[in-house]
């Protein structure tokens, strides 16, 4: 096995674990009260919950998020997942294709057969993006039938990485660069530690029009590599194990921008993709619950998990009586003090916001 297929092997196994949960920071989505509605006037059959993210349908404001690529284990994981956005009509992200661009490793990255028609997303990192060249990285997505590419941002989890970059220049340039040369839309994504409004306002720039911000509370990537990590950079993951912005936190920054926003990092079940919606978020991803009910059985399990998230989601727009999840966004709703800080006062969000609520939210 080569050293980045030993790589992934390793953070699916830490991934599968609660090791490498954060430690005292959480998303903070629990602090999102949504206002009940005692007569929504509606059916559930009325609720829509149809969404466009990144130029393409889906039945429901679900992805199921990155996780992983180019080891044996990662062919089951995304093929089977794959097909499950398939069957529902919700999307589907592979882990980064690091090891299929830099070492030809296709093993995990192909699901078009069984996911002809859904929402596929690429994942490369800023760095590899911007040492490869425009067409290198259009022939990847191209050969791979993605409808989108993720260019994530991960300078936390690099710096503590055994193998990571240190060197993280030209970010911006490398975003406006694929922007104009990809024919398919660039999603600018965090990986764990969220994504501020200084961030976002400096990404709109390039051109980039949806972002993902994988904010803190879920798995933790510098806690996934402070475990793989050798003396000095285990000693600094230990410190900065609980770094990022919440999730919660990190879509109320960014309310107002005109960004399609992917909420990620720490969601649990479908109510927390309708909380994140209320924030201002298009749609929701979820990791863990779906790698971990494969694990326990396979893709008819995780089927089963992604209808109970969607069914989670549902009703929660019926009890706020939200008949899509625009609707959703536009419902008043109750924060606790630690989310309310996040909140730009000039934002949609803060002229939404009826007070504040207990620390542990309502629903």
């Amino acid at each position: 096995m080569s050293d980045i297929s030993q790589r992934k092997a390793e953070h699916l196994d830490l991934c599968a674990t609660d090791d490498v949960a954060f430690k005292g920071k959480t998303t903070l989505l629990e602090q999102v009260g949504l206002v009940h509605e005692a007569l929504p006037e509606m059916a559930v059959s009325e609720v829509d919950l149809s969404t466009t993210f990144a130029g393409k349908q889906l039945s429901a404001p679900v992805i199921i998020a990155a996780m992983t690529g180019g080891t044996e284990r990662a062919e089951a994981v995304n093929r089977g997942l794959a097909q499950v956005a398939q069957e529902l009509g919700i999307g589907f992200g592979f882990g980064s294709m690091r090891p299929l661009l830099q070492d030809g490793i296709a093993t995990g990255y192909q699901v078009r057969d069984v996911a002809p028609d859904a929402l596929v997303l690429g994942n490369l990192g800023v760095v590899q993006a911007r040492e490869a060249s425009t067409q290198q990285i259009a022939d990847l997505v191209g050969g791979t039938g993605c409808d989108a590419l993720c260019v994530h941002l991960n300078p936390a989890m690099e710096v503590i990485q055994p193998e990571g970059d240190d060197d993280f220049r030209g970010g911006l340039d490398t975003l406006r660069r694929l922007v104009e040369g990809l024919d398919v839309p660039v999603i600018a994504k965090e990986t764990g530690c969220g994504l501020s409004r200084r961030t976002a306002e400096q990404i709109a720039t390039t051109g980039v029009r949806s972002v993902d911000v994988s904010g803190a509370g879920g798995t933790s990537w510098v806690g996934v590599e402070t475990l793989r990590a050798r003396a000095r950079t285990r000693r600094l993951g230990e410190l900065f194990w609980d770094w990022g912005i919440p999730t919660g936190g990190s879509v109320a920054q960014l309310s107002g921008l005109g960004l399609e926003i992917s909420a990620t990092g720490g969601l649990s079940h479908g109510l927390d993709v309708a909380r994140a919606i209320a924030l201002g978020a298009t749609v929701g991803g979820l990791a863990r619950r779906f790698l971990m009910a494969f694990n326990d059985g396979g893709m008819e399990t995780a089927r089963a998990a992604a209808e109970e998230v969607i069914d989670e989601l549902l009703v929660a727009c019926l009890l706020t009586g939200s008949r899509t999840p625009e609707a959703l966004r536009a419902q008043p709703v109750v924060l606790g003090a630690d989310l309310q800080r996040w909140v730009v006062a000039s934002s949609p969000l803060a002229r939404r916001t009826l007070g504040q609520a207990r620390p542990s939210g309502n629903a």
